[in-house]
């Protein structure tokens, strides 16, 4: 996944006034010293030829990654513009959000926005893109010709596509070995499985951020993706009759009332909510757990934006909630189609976001970001957690189909 950090820029300045080289220096939240660019290529023609010096107003969040990003970025310039055309909500986020949430539209306008990507010898793709940033860019010394600009673009296009190819690789590298969907899988073949999915994912959300939604984009994303190629006669057919299938089975279990969960598995497999929602109980408890002590760190006015191992401690135990409930909310609501191997394989995904957040806490802890009560309490509630995942584990490995 590329770098994404314009949330953690303080300031910076990129000079292309020399053409096929730019340099930068980029202040980041939590570094003294900037981050420096040594880059080949050319900006857009709006920045080709200039000086841009830019600060962001804006209140500056850490990138949970920020210490790997070399301080040194060498390699190639990617797209360099201060003209992307992006929409903007007329509203605060949070009240934008609110009304998505209702199916409200939020007001918005086009605006300008800053898109920096350069694609470095060690970090892979690194963006910093926001229409929010305060800009200053100089008379050019130089402009592209429209042959320099087609070759500018080029290259650009091909720093892209070199990064395609490893996140394509990714999910190749992935695929081997895997075994054939008519065959038995265990939850090592699932693993396999849902690594290619995060890839695919992965290569899918690159490609989304970078060209945007217009019919253009769904066609040249769905040609990297390799969603594009022409069926078969017989091929087209079978997509026809599958998709036929596909939505006369969702009529019918539109139609079909919700089952009952089964009353001796109450407290076990499922609990109801206060809202009378179904849910498995080690995923609520790990879910309302991860709520509440965020609530109260935020209470005692530790700031998670300034405090790294703090964001880990709380994101990682909410995102624990999350793949619970990606691999529980079938047993809590009593649809038992799914492998138990695939359970397993899942719980495993959560497990490993539990451990992320233990490691998390005792960073906070031999900082003393938090007292010692709250320390304990949030351990005990990991580690029981940790023991009822591992549990079931052991459970879905011995449940009979």
């Amino acid at each position: 996944m590329a770098f994404r950090i314009h949330d953690s820029v303080v300031r910076g300045k990129i000079d292309n006034r020399v053409k096929g080289i730019v340099r930068g220096q980029i202040w980041v939240e939590g570094r003294a010293e900037p981050v420096v660019l040594e880059l080949k290529g050319n900006a857009w023609p709006d920045l080709a030829g200039c000086l841009l010096t830019f600060s962001n107003p804006q209140k500056r969040v850490p990138h949970h990654g920020l210490d790997s990003l070399h301080p040194v970025q060498r390699g190639s310039i990617g797209d360099l513009t201060a003209s992307r055309k992006v929409r903007v909500f007329d509203v605060p986020l949070t009240e934008a959000l609110d009304m998505i949430h209702r199916q409200e539209k939020p007001p918005e306008h086009m605006a300008n926005s800053l898109y920096l990507e350069w694609f470095s010898e060690a970090n892979g793709r690194v963006v910093v893109e926001s229409a929010d940033y305060e800009l200053t860019i100089s008379a050019p010394e130089w402009r592209l010709t429209p042959k320099e600009d087609e070759e500018r673009a080029r290259q650009a296009a091909a720093g892209m596509d070199d990064f395609m190819q490893k996140l394509t690789e990714a999910i190749e590298q992935h695929q081997r070995g895997q075994k054939d969907p008519e065959e038995p899988w265990d939850e090592h073949d699932y693993e396999k499985f849902l690594k290619e999915s995060d890839a695919r994912t992965d290569k899918y959300m690159e490609l989304q951020e970078k060209y945007g939604d217009s019919d253009e984009a769904e066609e040249k994303i769905a040609k990297e993706m390799g969603w594009d190629r022409e069926l078969t006669e017989e091929e087209a057919e079978e997509e026809r009759k599958r998709i036929e299938e596909m939505n006369r089975a969702c009529e019918e279990a539109l139609n079909e009332p919700e089952p009952e969960p089964d009353p001796a598995r109450e407290g076990i497999d499922w609990i109801r909510t206060k809202r009378g929602d179904l849910r498995h109980p080690l995923q609520h408890r790990c879910f309302e757990s991860a709520i509440r002590l965020g609530k109260r760190v935020d209470k005692l006015g530790v700031k998670r934006s300034e405090h790294a191992d703090v964001q880990q401690f709380i994101f990682e135990f909410q995102t624990t909630g999350v793949k619970l409930a990606g691999a529980l909310n079938g047993v809590a609501e009593g649809r038992g189609c799914r492998d138990n191997a695939f359970t397993v394989a899942y719980l495993k995904r959560a497990l490993d976001h539990l451990h992320k957040a233990q490691a998390g806490l005792e960073a906070v802890a031999t900082r003393k970001l938090l007292p010692g009560t709250l320390l304990t309490e949030a351990r005990k509630e990991l580690f029981e957690i940790r023991e009822g995942i591992l549990k079931l584990m052991d459970e879905f490995r011995g449940r009979k189909h």
